[in-house]
């Protein structure tokens, strides 16, 4: 359940709700008892982070992209300590002949 914060346009008490998204908003404020209680527009008080959680996720191409997880890594790739693994070896093909 989301919580809710609550302003009452008559004293300026500040407070918050634990309430379903069906719940109706309360309308009387609780330090004054006016009914000029309004729902706040507020920000999540919380930040991803860690693996896969990147600050830009949702800006331009060409901004760079910083790990929250704090790994280290600069270029928005988690930083490993296992070596690269080394490119595949090709494989000999030898030439078909032709029959004339």
């Amino acid at each position: 359940m989301p919580i809710y914060a609550f302003v009452c346009d008559t004293c300026g008490h500040e407070f918050d709700r634990l309430q379903k998204l069906s719940d109706p908003d309360p309308d009387t404020c609780p330090k004054c008892g006016a009914h000029t209680v309004k729902r706040q527009l507020t920000a999540p008080s919380f930040r991803l982070a860690g693996g896969g959680w990147y600050e830009t996720d949702f800006k331009k191409d060409g901004d760079k992209k910083r790990n929250l997880a704090g790994d280290g890594a600069s270029d928005g790739k988690p930083k490993s300590d296992a070596a690269p693994k080394p490119a595949p070896t090709p494989v000999p093909t030898t030439p078909k002949s032709s029959d004339s």
